[in-house]
């Protein structure tokens, strides 16, 4: 059977070539007899792929030495506890941007640890832009500023950093890591499930800033504490290996495509050719924001939504599969993630054309 399109919000695609080396060192990793998945996560063998797959991602993002790489468990969504339990610092109040989804569910977690000000909100929009800054009401004594850069339900990317002070910003950039160069020194901490643009799900990447270890909350398990990974090189427990060496994988292959930059460009070709059918259509319909249009992950609404079936079953005959929308806003949804190939998007441009003349 030949491969499909895969559209999905995550897991999504992986690149083909990360497929294959992985498939061929299944058995037998580089000669050492075994495959990574047996690995003790404290033999030399796996520690070097975990040396090399910080520092490939280092140079990719140009981590400034004084923040930490770590690889975790639990997902992004264990990142909305972790953050206010370990960047609080004895402060009472965080800053949070409502922007969708995933934003209302950190902005619940942390509501059971702290004084939550809602800086910003695109509620009223119904989610479909990035609230301007000139709009956020800051709190001066909160403790940091949390916003998802990348809604990956709604569609909303932020083209532009928010600026927080002297207060640090995290970001969740789950849904549209390594898709556009970030400068790092610019937040205090990033966080971003690996399902999407990192590898299989299972692991979790954070770059923290150094000086904000050491200060989570009293009671904080051992765990959930940063610092505590940090000072184990994230081998305080049994990391999630395989989803680690994959990940390594994958950012080799974003080296050998041209770096982040490259992956920006082919991002925007991607997301400019299909947000150019839609716009030219009078059937389909993206609801966001021109310039808050996101690059990763493209919602649109068919016009009769009784086409939504007969839409979904003939892309699906197509071989193009996961097209159906998040269930909580429905229509569709075209997730194209760093491996998506332009002639994947090109193939849905010429199906959306094909479905609309059919059904006119």
């Amino acid at each position: 059977m030949s491969r499909v399109i895969n559209f999905s919000a995550g897991p999504a695609v992986l690149p083909e070539e990360v497929l294959e080396q992985a498939a061929a060192e299944m058995h037998d990793w580089q000669g050492c007899g075994m495959s990574v998945m047996e690995m003790s996560h404290r033999g030399r063998e796996f520690i070097g792929i975990c040396e090399r797959a910080e520092a490939d991602l280092r140079e990719l993002m140009a981590v400034p030495a004084d923040y930490k790489v770590l690889f975790l468990q639990g997902g992004a969504t264990q990142q909305f506890g972790m953050v206010p339990m370990n960047l609080l610092r004895g402060k009472s109040c965080a800053d949070y941007v409502n922007t969708g989804e995933w934003s209302k569910k950190a902005i619940k977690d942390a509501k059971g640890m702290c004084q939550v000000n809602i800086a910003a909100s695109a509620e009223d929009s119904r989610f479909t832009c990035a609230p301007a800054q000139s709009e956020w009401k800051l709190d001066p004594g909160a403790a940091y500023l949390h916003y998802t850069s990348n809604e990956t339900i709604g569609g909303v990317e932020f083209n532009w950093v928010p600026q927080a002070g002297e207060v640090p910003l995290v970001a969740d950039m789950s849904s549209h890591f390594l898709s556009r160069p970030v400068d790092v020194s610019k937040y205090g901490l990033i966080y971003a499930g690996a399902q999407k643009n990192i590898g299989p799900a299972g692991l979790t990447v954070v770059i923290v800033r150094g000086d904000l270890l050491g200060g989570a909350r009293p009671g904080t398990p051992s765990m959930l504490d940063y610092k505590v990974h940090a000072d184990a090189g994230s081998m305080s427990n049994t990391p999630p290996t395989y989803a680690i060496y994959i990940a390594g994988l994958v950012f080799q292959w974003v080296k050998r495509q041209g770096g982040v930059a490259e992956m920006e460009r082919r991002a925007i070709a991607r997301s400019g050719l299909l947000y150019a059918a839609i716009d030219a259509s009078r059937l389909y319909r993206n609801p966001v924001r021109r310039e808050d249009r996101s690059r990763m992950n493209v919602p649109f609404t068919l016009a009769d939504s009784k086409l939504d079936a007969a839409f979904l079953k003939g892309a699906q005959e197509r071989g193009m599969l996961e097209l159906k929308g998040h269930r909580s806003v429905g229509g569709m949804r075209a997730s194209m993630y760093n491996a998506m190939p332009a002639a994947g998007v090109q193939r849905l441009v010429e199906y959306l054309e094909e479905f609309e003349a059919a059904s006119a």
